[in-house]
């Protein structure tokens, strides 16, 4: 199993010094030394106010966030949760990726979702109702662009007539492309083209009215997981060369003082028995060093013991 954090500005205000170049070196070089295996940042360019004040948290650029965090580390995975991709040019984005990628020896996870709010596709000028056909398309030119030189291709949105983008990304013949969401959909390109699936968890009511599959049981997840694998034969690949990325609620938040690790850790368990390879670990964001305590004594006392 491997463990990966995200940068937890998970509040509307946050705590000041989450932006600052001592915080975010802080929580990099911590979530290395503790052990996780990925760190990354979320992907809001303009969410609308009245989304912030309902619940919603700020972000910072993920590809500048990232960048930054793989010059103050060695080994640590770098995976921005998640890329709107229909919010950008595929071009753009393919660039900045090869970027990372190049300057952090290979490390970049590209984790990718669709997207869901309506007010910041508006504000960036993206059709929300065409979003699905954007994304497939990107997903496609960006792998033909990292893999292809003069490369051609006609998509609803744009139109390469032979372009070659240099330098190519370290990872080939890309990088790892994870695709978000609980889906059918997601799960299909997951089998067709993608290296890994982060599904959410999401409580019925919470379903609803996000209109996506409920995912709230081990159960529900496993009837996904079922269906995945079924997607994964069908196209001819190996179930082992796919990434699950999950939540391990057993035990309680890590953050909370009555944290039960001997709990989480058979939680742990129980997710690799369905084939989750990845966790993320929720963590505090009223409080940088409340952040990097936590990464410390998850590290102690539940990383380190699964790995030894």
């Amino acid at each position: 199993m491997k463990f990966a954090v995200t940068y937890p500005m998970v509040a509307h205000p946050w705590d000041p010094k989450l932006i600052t170049k001592q915080g975010v070196r802080d929580f990099a070089r911590t979530a290395e030394d503790s052990g996780f295996d990925g760190l990354g940042f979320t992907d809001h360019p303009c969410p609308t106010d009245r989304w912030l004040r309902a619940g919603g948290h700020d972000a910072v650029d993920p590809f500048a966030a990232l960048a930054f965090c793989a010059a103050i580390t060695d080994r640590i995975k770098l995976i921005p949760n998640i890329v709107v991709v229909p919010y950008r040019n595929p071009f753009i984005m393919a660039k900045a990726i090869a970027t990372v990628d190049t300057f952090s020896d290979g490390r970049f996870i590209l984790a990718t979702g669709t997207g869901y709010l309506k007010g910041e596709f508006k504000a960036l000028g993206v059709d929300f109702a065409n979003r699905n056909q954007i994304f497939d398309e990107a997903i496609e030119a960006m792998i033909g662009i990292w893999t292809t030189d003069d490369f051609a291709y006609e998509a609803s949105t744009f139109t390469a007539l032979g372009q070659t983008a240099n330098p190519k990304p370290v990872q080939k013949p890309h990088p790892p492309i994870w695709i978000g969401g609980n889906s059918k959909r997601a799960r299909r390109r997951v089998a067709a083209v993608g290296n890994g699936w982060t599904p959410f968890p999401a409580p019925r009511v919470l379903a609803t009215t996000a209109k996506t599959p409920p995912l709230e049981t081990l159960d529900d997840l496993s009837a996904m997981l079922d269906e995945l694998w079924a997607y994964v034969d069908q196209a001819g690949r190996n179930p082992a060369d796919i990434d699950i990325s999950y939540l391990n609620p057993a035990g309680g938040q890590p953050a909370d003082a009555n944290f039960d690790a001997d709990t989480h850790i058979a939680g742990l368990a129980d997710l690799e028995a369905l084939g989750v390879t990845w966790i993320t670990v929720n963590l505090p964001g009223d409080d940088i060093e409340a952040t990097l305590d936590t990464m410390r004594l998850y590290g102690e006392t539940v990383i380190s013991p699964t790995r030894s």
